[in-house]
């Protein structure tokens, strides 16, 4: 009788609890995003955000327990899709027992997480008043523990689930255990995840660079195909960023359907932190700048690239070239640039880079200084998307935060190396609270707004990128603060230079001259076509500095063509953008032919300068009024206009 008692106690406080919890958080979220609401509506031209939005929607609760977001928008396995049981439909008899462990658990939705801690904590509260009325289930439990525990563990979250077969001749309850991942609404998939629910091949490669970094290089495998992609991520930006659009729009699995092997990047500074030296500290891991992502990362990137498909297609014919020590300069460098030029030609594979932001200043620092120190770079087209290298042309706050890094980056840099969130629990509840501001709507609309205010009035769906499962507590993407410091440095110098040491004496060290190496005075070592793609509505690299390494390379003599759309930075990984897949995918198409359309780099060293420079200034000024270049044609027509 008083166990009974206690037990319905227990259970009035349990469900008091539950709703005292469930109404206080629904009047804190409704406050929340009204106020959101308010605010939007007070902001200039940003009222029309609201429209749509119905007055339940202006209400916000906590939604009861459902799918992620992604599992309805994309093909699931439904052998992997966690079924959720709350109390009130189990009815009496059925009990939701919860077993935690170590592992962090991942997805679902806050409403569900709340209901299983109270489920828990009234779990032990009741196993308590349980064992203090009946002492001797507590020495009968203690027996058992000593006698049989050994041979029963579990390390996986598990869910014990009474259930019963209706009409069946035994009705009463027996557990199931059913493994259970999702409690918060995070997504926590990988880059594997993503492709193999897709249906398609999948590859994990471990790349070690010559400083002992040890780089992740995903592949979806076309291990007999001749045409080879490699697509490299920008800043705070992940292999992720390819395939996160599902089958339709992500460049990965355009190129892998248009039969190219496709290759994807990751440059040092994901969370996991992975190096050769496992006791390294956080202080020496993250001391790297955009020196080393061109100069280590990248070699070691394309080079495992070329090892695999040599292996796989067979050796590339050897080539023989010496050069006596009584050469000149001219003819040496001539000779170089062709003994390259045949090597290239000479692999059984060609291979294109598609590359965002950051990846592509990263691109063509590894190639500029694979040129200078006379090594192979083999690749056979470049295309950027947006790229980094140029940043004088910049918001207001930009420059604030660039004055503020070169101010205080001497001081801070032994401090905070690294700018990532350092645990798990904080970048799983970034990733949960990105995710959150679908369910409010106002609320997302401000945070939207205020980012585009930040980087100076860029449309980029920030709020949805950060919802995206790169974005989670397991591998979240960092930057080093010597990144930082790097493109500080670039913006204040308005040029493409390599890391500044901050004395003549360490720059002579490190490039021979008291001044960093200027990568935009050597585009005339670029001997591939490279074609440039700028973003109308991109405030985070604006177009005039994407022309400023159009014009660069224009009156060295590289083969480069220059193309705009309507988007923001995002836009052209994170965003269903079919126009920019089809232009991407005619530009890879172009390397089928290795004659068509390549200029010669000897014959553009032996003419003319100052009459080739003034030819192309004035085509440069014509093509920066009409916003598009007509390279496309020219090629096309079998003849380049700087010839």
């Amino acid at each position: 009788m008083l166990q009974e008692f206690v037990d319905n106690v227990i259970a009035v406080i349990k469900e008091s609890v539950k709703t005292f919890t469930y109404e206080s958080l629904n009047n804190i979220a409704r406050l929340i995003n009204g106020i959101s609401a308010l605010l939007l509506t007070l902001l200039p031209g940003k009222a029309n955000m609201l429209e749509g939005i119905s007055g339940w929607e202006l209400r916000p609760s906590f939604r009861g327990p459902r799918l992620p977001r992604w599992m309805e928008r994309h093909l699931i396995n439904p052998k992997k899709v966690p079924i959720f049981l709350g109390t009130s439909v189990l009815g009496e008899g059925f009990t939701l027992r919860i077993k935690f462990s170590n592992e962090q658990l991942t997805g679902g939705d806050l409403h569900l997480a709340i209901e299983i801690f109270i489920e828990s904590v009234f779990d032990i509260v009741h196993k308590g008043a349980h064992y203090v009325l009946s002492p001797s289930e507590v020495w009968k439990k203690l027996f058992c523990w000593i006698h049989g525990s050994s041979n029963s563990s579990s390390s996986s979250p598990v869910v014990d689930v009474p259930t019963a077969n209706v009409g069946s001749d035994n009705p009463a309850p027996t557990e199931r255990k059913t493994i259970y991942r999702h409690p918060l609404n995070t997504d926590s998939r990988t880059c594997e995840d993503v492709i193999t629910e897709l249906g398609y091949p999948f590859e994990a490669i471990k790349v070690v660079t010559s400083d002992g970094y040890v780089l992740l290089l995903e592949r979806i495998p076309r291990r007999d195909s001749q045409k080879v992609v490699l697509l490299q991520h920008g800043i705070l930006d992940s292999s992720m960023g390819w395939v996160s659009n599902g089958v339709v729009g992500s460049p990965a699995f355009a190129a892998y359907d248009q039969g190219y092997d496709v290759f994807l990047g990751n440059l040092r500074g994901l969370v996991s932190r992975e190096h050769v030296d496992k006791n390294i500290s956080s202080y020496k891991y993250w001391k790297y700048s955009v020196n080393e992502h061109g100069t280590k990362d990248m070699p070691a990137i394309v080079e495992e690239i070329h090892k695999i498909k040599t292996s796989e297609l067979g050796k590339s014919r050897p080539h023989i070239s010496e050069e006596t020590e009584d050469q000149n300069d001219k003819i040496k460098n001539l000779e170089v640039q062709a003994s390259q030029d045949d090597e290239r030609d000479n692999q059984p594979y060609k291979l294109c880079a598609v590359c965002h932001s950051l990846g592509g200043a990263v691109m063509l620092m590894y190639v500029v200084t694979s040129r200078i120190a006379q090594k192979p770079h083999r690749l056979s087209r470049l295309v950027l998307l947006s790229p980094a290298g140029f940043h004088e042309d910049s918001n207001v706050v930009f420059s604030m935060v660039e004055k503020l890094i070169l101010f205080v980056g001497p001081v801070l840099a032994p401090f905070i190396p690294g700018l990532y969130i350092p645990t798990r629990f904080f970048r799983m509840l970034l990733n949960k609270l990105a995710r959150d501001f679908n369910n409010y709507p106002a609320l997302g609309g401000l945070v939207q707004t205020l980012m585009g205010y930040v980087v100076g009035g860029d449309s980029s769906n920030w709020v949805g990128v950060l919802g995206l499962p790169h974005y989670n507590m397991d591998d979240m993407p960092g930057v080093s603060f010597h990144v930082a410091l790097h493109l500080a440095q670039i913006k204040r110098a308005k040029r493409f230079q390599m890391y500044d040491y901050g004395s003549p004496v360490a720059n002579m060290e490190a490039y021979g001259t008291p001044e960093p190496l200027d990568l935009g005075a050597h585009y005339g070592l670029i001997d591939i076509p490279v074609d440039l793609v700028a973003g109308q509505r991109d405030r985070v690299i604006s177009p005039s500095m994407v022309k400023k390494h159009y014009k660069l390379m224009r009156k060295t003599g590289v083969e480069v063509s220059y193309n705009e759309f309507e988007y923001a930075h995002l836009d052209f990984t994170f965003s269903h953008r079919e126009e920019l897949l089809s232009y991407v995918m005619s530009r890879l198409l172009l390397v089928s032919d290795p004659g068509k359309g390549r200029i010669k780099q000897t014959s553009v060293r032996l003419r003319k300068l100052k009459k080739a420079q003034s030819e192309i200034e004035n085509d440069c000024d014509s093509k920066e009024h009409n916003g598009i270049d007509n390279a496309v044609t020219d090629e096309q027509n079998g003849h380049v206009h700087a010839a």
